[in-house]
């Protein structure tokens, strides 16, 4: 009268389909000089990521601007006091500087960016940091970058 069930058929039937990984993360700045993250999570399987940077204020990047600059942990503070020098028009991001993984430009109220970069260049657990290298903002807009 009643069909006999495997517990493997039943597993089957339930079985819940692999979760794909995610390869973006969107950040948004403000004009109070604020992330709304202090983590970004990168996954090695993803062959590429993508970080898109909104800017959710309405101040201009000649006074608030922002960008996204990736480096590894050790690298940040040089990068960040050379970004001076870089200047606007290098988005404060010293050009062809080796330490820094990826960068956005630097965008003022309204605008967006993106930027992808090939996720072999960082390690599983390895200690990297993102942050905003427009001066006197990276010691306040900053975070963590979890490689896994």
């Amino acid at each position: 009268m009643f069909a006999k069930v495997t517990f493997a058929a039943l597993l089957s039937v339930m079985a819940v389909p692999a979760m794909a990984a995610q390869c973006d993360v969107t950040v948004e700045a403000n004009d109070a000089m604020q992330f709304n993250t202090k983590e970004i999570v990168v996954d090695k399987t993803c062959g590429e990521f993508t970080v898109n940077l909104v800017h959710t204020g309405k101040l201009p990047k000649t006074a608030m601007g922002h960008n996204v600059v990736i480096t590894k942990t050790g690298d940040k503070q040089a990068v960040a006091t050379e970004a001076t020098t870089a200047g606007p028009a290098n988005d404060y991001v010293k050009p062809n500087d080796d330490r820094v993984i990826a960068h956005t430009k630097l965008i003022g109220g309204g605008e967006k960016d993106a930027v992808t970069f090939k996720t072999d260049a960082l390690d599983a657990g390895g200690d990297y940091t993102f942050f905003c290298s427009f001066p006197g903002h990276w010691a306040i807009m900053t975070g963590k970058v979890v490689v896994k």
